[in-house]
């Protein structure tokens, strides 16, 4: 992986962290994925070792949880 992902629920929170992101570190570098909007990316985020959204998956897999909105478990249902 060469980029880092960045999974969120489209919550304020989520957008406010995903704005401050791409501004550090540069549009090419990171992933935006909206797992409240894309379901099926839930699985995805689970597999990288996310708990909770925002959370960002650095490029040598490090998950960094970015103040709790969401668990995966409650964007699940």
């Amino acid at each position: 992986m060469s980029k880092s992902i960045f999974y969120h629920a489209g919550c304020p929170v989520c957008v406010s962290a995903e704005q401050d992101l791409v501004n550090l570190l540069g549009s090419e570098n990171v992933s935006i994925i909206n797992i409240g909007q894309n379901k099926e990316s839930i699985s995805e985020a689970e597999g990288r070792g996310v708990q909770s959204v925002p959370a960002l998956v650095t490029p040598n897999g490090n998950v960094l949880h970015i103040n709790y909105g969401a668990s995966i478990e409650d964007l699940k249902n």
